[in-house]
């Protein structure tokens, strides 16, 4: 198994940018090669906010994903108190792999790409353009106060 990992900054709260990233209805819009994803099962109890889960206890959501590779089965786990996405998917190479926001400074954010998978394929490259295709996309699209 082979691990990769990169991060970014990102000129977003983290609060912000978490929401933005957690919300699975929108996550290809800030992932090009993931074309289309799709809940597999009704949305859990404990998506319904923090009174309804354990501190700390994730959100699981049963997806299928349409990604370059094609389509697979996999689940996407939401950690809102600690700003974690981690998800897996089918397939050959037991992909999965994990998102983390973290706090910088007032409106800044690291982002940090963590993937694990037994593909011999080099990645690095593929997560760094992920990152920055997140950065420009949520940077770009911060509500402004004529939005309001």
């Amino acid at each position: 198994m082979t691990s990769h990992e990169a991060w970014t900054t990102v000129d977003v709260a983290p609060n912000i940018l978490f929401d933005r990233l957690s919300d699975l209805d929108h996550l290809p819009e800030y992932l090009p090669q993931l074309t289309a994803l799709h809940r597999t099962k009704a949305t859990p109890v404990e998506a319904q906010g923090p009174e309804a889960r354990r501190p700390h206890q994730a959100v699981h959501e049963e997806i299928d994903v349409t990604a370059a590779g094609g389509r697979r089965e996999g689940w996407v786990d939401v950690l809102a108190e600690d700003r974690i996405l981690r998800w897996s998917t089918e397939g050959a190479h037991d992909y999965h792999g994990e998102l983390i926001v973290d706090f910088v400074a007032d409106g800044t954010s690291k982002l940090t790409v963590r993937l694990h998978t037994t593909d011999p394929t080099p990645v690095d490259d593929e997560l760094q353009q992920a990152l920055s295709g997140i950065k420009t996309a949520v940077e770009q699209h911060l509500p402004t106060e004529s939005d309001s």
